[in-house]
């Protein structure tokens, strides 16, 4: 039987991390304080750790995972590659599709790859304690979970209208000791304005951020903890494809085109990152990659966002990164691809995608729902809404090689299961669920409280 599942043994667990910027063209800009000059690592370290802020800024290509971390990876890492061939053979393409599973963690998605590293970071530098936000769950319970592998209190500020939505992610955060928080909440001064100014806020992973960062910051024992967007966590992420470069030798296969689902920008990078360093030495066979980003049309900050200064959160906490953006006071509708309702993308993703080294499209909700259902009746698995984009994306693409003739090698980072986003998919199958294109005019209008200096 042709081999369908090609898995690293563990000892190929990578030891290093790729940092992207050694191979992009121009170095990234650098975060700006409210002043407009360079944020310093002092004033970033009021929340961070300072081996982090190393990490954020720095420029080597290669950098060591340290041996406790790997060995927490050893419980689900290396990640499965794995042959898509009965959704090849439903679709009737000559296309080779492949998935990267990163639902075996324990927490079901991408997000541990980070959220160990931080975790460990921040005991090593004496921090007690770690707040954060979270979207769809995944990220909190990824932070849960590190926490409790390393002895941390984890205080977690979840959208509300996700709060809402997903409660068994709130019992998965709370089985590994974190408390959760519906944001806005009544806690901060962010969460009580917010309120006071719409008691119905339905909340964003911007206003989510401000709260955790705000608790972060007036606590010496407590650090902040990001899930997507800065550097370091894309460079944590780079561990997916570096394992997928890998296992693709043993397929004896490349691909043509990598798919991944585009929010702040994490799981892109984890699986695009090192395919660029191929790319940047002029590709394999003197073919590069195509790298494709795929966000959805709700939330289209690569696709229709403005590549400016922008805050990380809605009120103006975090340093202003360059970065494609919607305006830090965007307020997205209640799509059930909780992981991707944000304003901006990753720094690194943003200067990539306007240097043209990758790709961006937008999908329409129902669209990623039907192409969801329909991986599972071909390879079983139940995908996180978020990972739903990639795969509606790929599906899109080997269809177009069915009627060119194409026989493309097509990659997709599916992020996560989606057994606790079951109310969504109840949604999908009621018909309650209404594609939601993001007005002009409502873009425009946030756009025109983007941060101005200098």
């Amino acid at each position: 039987m042709e081999s369908l599942r090609f898995v690293l043994p563990q000892s190929e667990i990578p030891t290093h991390w790729y940092n992207v910027v050694a191979d992009m063209p121009n170095p990234p800009l650098p975060p700006l304080a409210p002043d407009g000059k360079p944020a310093t690592p002092e004033q970033m370290g009021a929340i961070f750790p300072m081996a982090i802020l190393e990490q954020e800024m720095s420029s080597e290509r290669w950098i060591q995972i340290p041996q406790p971390v790997r060995e927490i990876y050893r419980l689900w890492r290396p990640s499965p590659l794995v042959r898509a061939a009965r959704l090849e053979e439903m679709l009737g393409t000559p296309a080779r599709i492949y998935y990267k599973n990163e639902g075996v963690s324990p927490a079901g998605s991408h997000k541990p790859n980070t959220a160990v590293a931080q975790a460990y970071y921040n005991k090593q530098a004496g921090i007690k304690r770690i707040t954060t936000e979270t979207g769809a769950g995944q990220w909190g319970c990824s932070m849960a979970l590190a926490g409790q592998m390393f002895g941390l209190e984890v205080r977690v500020y979840m959208v509300k209208i996700s709060y809402q939505q997903k409660p068994y992610r709130r019992s998965m955060m709370q089985t590994w000791g974190a408390e959760v928080f519906a944001s806005p909440s009544a806690m901060t001064q962010t969460g009580r304005a917010a309120l006071e100014k719409d008691p119905d806020n339905k909340g964003s992973l911007g206003l989510a951020i401000s709260e955790a960062v705000e608790e972060a910051a007036s606590r010496a024992d407590t650090n902040y903890a990001l899930g997507s967007v800065l550097n370091h966590v894309a460079l944590h992420q780079t561990i997916i494809g570096l394992e997928a470069r890998k296992q693709f030798e043993l397929a004896g296969d490349w691909p043509d085109i990598v798919f991944a689902p585009c929010g702040g920008g994490s799981s892109f990078a984890g699986i695009a990152f090192p395919f660029i360093a191929d790319n940047a030495a002029g590709g394999r066979n003197g073919k590069p990659v195509r790298l494709v980003a795929v966000e959805p049309s709700s939330c289209p900050s690569l696709t229709k966002g403005q590549y400016a200064y922008d805050f990380g959160d809605a009120s103006g906490f975090t340093p202003l990164m360059k970065m494609f953006t919607l305006g830090h006071d965007f307020m997205p509708p209640g799509i059930h691809a909780g992981g991707l309702r944000y304003h901006g993308a990753s720094p690194l993703v943003s200067q990539l995608y306007k240097e043209g080294l990758i790709e961006a499209m937008a999908v329409p909700q129902l669209a990623t729902f039907e192409a969801g259902v329909r991986f599972a009746h071909a390879e079983g698995i139940i995908p996180a809404p978020e990972s739903n984009h990639a795969i509606r994306a790929a599906i899109d693409e080997a269809l177009r090689c069915k009627e060119s003739g194409e026989a493309k090698t097509i990659l997709v980072n599916l992020t996560g299961h989606g057994h606790f986003d079951m109310a969504s998919y109840d949604r999908y199958f009621s018909g309650e669920l209404e594609d939601f294109d993001y007005p002009e005019e409502a873009i425009k209008a946030s756009l025109q409280h983007l941060p101005k200096f200098g």
